[in-house]
């Protein structure tokens, strides 16, 4: 029978004393155990950096950091950056801690995947968990945030707003649309282990590296 993951929990934002790296150390102590690793990081904000620093440390001491969990989705965008399972938990945060759509009713987060037929469209911005596939079709007043693979059609800005964005672990749509401007997506493979964000750039759409720091507003 399999030995299940160690559960490392962080504290929740409102309550941290200490980097998410500081914690993990001092919770280690001299003789941590060994094996597969599960990051519980609840509400904590976790930076591509902070996370690679993290892996790296975990690994010293014997451990396998395989999953990170938690409410707070630009954790969980940097952690699929680099390569780790993720889970959106939006009750793992502090009791007095707000989630994303509760602090910002302008962003509508969905999860699951959007198959061929299926249109979702919002007023503000929205935050996508899960697969745009070919044939379904994501509309935004806002930004266009793709928490994995974008291969159907995205239009951001779709009342006009220009400063709107496109992002995507894997940016290969069909068809790209920031307010009236209209472009196909790439043909080659997307660069390993970075987002990729679509922008008005002098009228026309640009398709560029992101950082996997996702703000919930614009």
């Amino acid at each position: 029978m399999a030995t299940p993951p160690h559960a490392l929990q962080l504290a929740p934002r409102a309550s941290a004393q200490a980097t998410a790296l500081e914690e993990l150390r001092y919770a280690l102590g001299t003789q941590p155990p060994q094996g597969d690793a599960v990051l519980q990081a609840a509400d904590r904000q976790l930076t591509l950096p902070e996370l690679r620093a993290i892996q790296q440390l975990l690994a010293g001491s014997g451990l396998n950091l395989l999953q990170v969990e938690g409410a707070e989705p630009s954790s969980l965008v940097a952690a699929a950056a680099l390569g780790l399972s993720t889970r959106f938990s939006p009750d793992t945060g502090a009791g007095t801690s707000a989630t994303a759509s509760e602090a910002n009713p302008e962003l509508t987060i969905h999860q699951g995947t959007l198959r061929s037929g299926d249109h979702l469209q919002v007023r503000g911005s929205v935050l996508l968990l899960g697969d745009v596939n070919p044939g379904a079709r994501i509309s935004a007043g806002g930004d266009v945030r793709v928490w994995g693979r974008l291969r159907g059609i995205a239009h951001a800005g779709c009342e006009g707003n220009t400063e709107a964005r496109i992002v995507a672990l894997q940016l290969r749509p069909l068809q790209l649309r920031i307010a009236a401007c209209v472009a196909r997506g790439p043909q080659d493979q997307p660069p390993a282990g970075f987002c990729e964000e679509a922008v008005l750039v002098e009228g026309a759409i640009s398709i560029r590296p992101a950082e996997p720091i996702w703000p919930v507003a614009r």
